[in-house]
């Protein structure tokens, strides 16, 4: 479970990543060049995937560990299984 803190910088990471993504919205209007909007692009990409690492960090040290110490094998082959799909998912976007 993420703290309010966490939260509240997540958050703060996801406002400026809205922002990143309306400023290609306005070069796409505005006919930037292209090189300039992909470069945008791969600021709100990077931005958003570091989000994902927080929140996938914050999931194993959490989540992933309170099942692993309960003792209930089910619980915990359960979240080891959320686990593998979810790098198979997202193996490409998580550096």
């Amino acid at each position: 479970m993420l703290s309010d803190d966490e939260k509240k910088k997540l958050l703060h990471r996801l406002r400026r990543v809205g922002g990143q993504v309306d400023a290609v919205g306005r070069m796409i209007e505005n006919g930037e060049y292209c090189v300039d909007i992909l470069m945008q692009l791969s600021a709100a990409t990077g931005a958003l995937g570091k989000v994902g690492q927080i929140v996938l960090e914050n999931h194993l040290k959490t989540c992933v560990r309170e099942a692993i110490e309960s003792g209930d094998s089910a619980n915990r082959d359960e979240k080891l299984e959320e686990l593998i799909k979810l790098f198979r998912k997202y193996a490409d976007v998580i550096d």
